[in-house]
């Protein structure tokens, strides 16, 4: 509490010092120039702040608050000019205490960390997970849900285990069974500051930065899109997307699922930093990139955080490139609606091959039995939806399995590879494409043994 301000009366003192009796861990500076001490100054509080990018006006914005506790940090943020909710493990008397002598207008919410969904709060320009992360026995999941809630910026403040001048450490997480940690019970876990941006970025974050150590404090700046704007260099073309898992295009939300791309894209080599992909609203940074041969590469992606279920549309780039081409994605879409979109065909036109060659050597109407043989297909009217497991290609007799499906190209064709099976005679016979029930007019090609 200060000491001799004149407009404070004795009454206002002895409410101060009784306040000062519940025991606080940040101060509180009231409007009448008194301020609550805590075991945080006003000073360190302002210097935690300062680490992060939070701009000095917030209006307009949502923040939320992880970990409230007394509230300082969300009364900053609603000092300058946010809409606040705060959130709590527990409930905190001395936060609803410094609300009400404040007048603020903070929603409270008591709630645990990985409880939290964007269903229930909504999303937010900014979220402040400040001094929680080490206090939790399941920190990715949290992480996770912290990304959900996020539009773009998400400030992380954790206790860790080194300085961060080291950019070559391994990740390294260490588990406090009991009290190990500062002898509490509610200390679980000690990342190194490489542990925890490698967490930040496997929970959706595609820029992750750690901007200082202080008191063995990291603090960390998470963004959910990119900061580099789109080029005017020639396009990647993306050639066939699916779950890397079910082999489809459907996703789900509540899963960790992946999204494997393989597109074409002109240049020098890549790698995780050079895609950059938005899924929905939300940037995509691959965890794997893979060159596939010639112009061709495989990127692999986990699924944004906090998609709402429906369609929604995956494109890319690479560094100096526009956009490429989009591909929709099903995000928790019904089994019915993906049914009804994987039969139709688009203006109802009949499913009918156009192109037929060897896939290895790509002559035309004809195939070469060898080992790994292949036969590629470019077919005009396959639903735009259509999962590979529903496409056959009809050849001889024999009902070969789609090993591939592309994209629609510019030509409105997409390209359907089945491998050859032994045994087959030479000569010419017929093939034909089979999705689901649609059967196509046959085309002529020639077997060369």
């Amino acid at each position: 509490m200060k000491a001799g301000n004149p407009a404070v009366t004795s009454a206002t003192r002895k409410q101060i010092e009784q306040l000062q009796s519940l025991g606080w861990y940040h101060s509180i500076e009231l409007p009448n120039g008194e301020t609550i001490r805590g075991l945080q100054t006003l000073d360190q509080l302002h210097t935690r702040v300062r680490q992060f990018p939070i701009p000095a006006d917030l209006t307009g914005m949502r923040v939320l608050d992880i970990g409230a506790w007394d509230g300082w940090f969300t009364f900053e943020m609603e000092r300058r000019g946010a809409s606040v909710v705060a959130v709590d493990a527990v409930r905190s008397a001395t936060f609803l205490r410094a609300r009400e002598l404040l007048d603020s207008r903070a929603e409270y919410v008591v709630a645990d960390v990985c409880d939290l969904r964007p269903a229930d709060l909504g999303q937010f320009d900014i979220v402040l997970f400040l001094g929680v992360l080490y206090h939790l026995k399941h920190p990715m999941l949290a992480l996770d849900r912290v990304c959900a809630l996020a539009k773009d910026l998400v400030c992380v403040e954790s206790f860790v285990t080194d300085d961060g001048r080291d950019p070559n450490l391994k990740p390294v997480l260490e588990f406090y069974e009991t009290t190990e940690l500062c002898g509490q019970f509610d200390n679980w876990v000690g990342p190194n500051t490489a542990c925890l941006t490698a967490m930040c970025r496997a929970a959706g974050f595609v820029r992750v930065e750690l901007v200082s150590v202080l008191d063995d404090r990291a603090h960390v700046v998470c963004r959910r899109r990119w900061d580099t704007p789109e080029g005017s260099g020639p396009a990647p073309y993306i050639v066939s997307v699916e779950n890397g898992v079910s082999l489809d295009r459907n996703f789900s939300a509540s899963r960790d699922d992946y999204v494997s791309v393989w597109f074409k894209a002109a240049g020098a080599a890549l790698g995780p930093d050079d895609v950059f992909a938005e899924i929905g609203p939300y940037a995509a940074r691959p965890v794997q990139v893979f060159s596939s041969g010639g112009d061709g590469w495989h990127a692999i992606f986990k699924l944004p955080s906090g998609i709402a279920a429906g369609w929604s549309d995956l494109r890319l780039r690479v560094p100096g490139s526009a956009f490429s081409n989009s591909v929709r994605l099903g995000v928790d879409v019904s089994e019915e609606a993906r049914r009804e979109l994987s039969l139709a065909t688009p203006g109802g036109a009949e499913i009918a091959i156009e192109i037929v060659a060897d896939g290895k050597s790509w002559e035309r109407n004809q195939v070469r039995t060898r080992q790994d043989a292949c036969i590629s297909l470019w077919v005009r009217g396959i639903p735009e939806s259509c999962r590979a497991d529903r496409v056959l290609v009809r050849l001889g007799g024999h009902d070969l399995p789609c090993v591939f499906l592309s994209e629609t190209d510019p030509a409105g064709l997409r390209q359907v590879n089945a491998l050859l099976p032994p045994g087959l005679a030479p000569g010419q016979t017929d093939v034909n494409l089979v999705v689901g029930e649609a059967v196509s007019p046959p085309r002529v090609v020639e077997v060369i043994v």
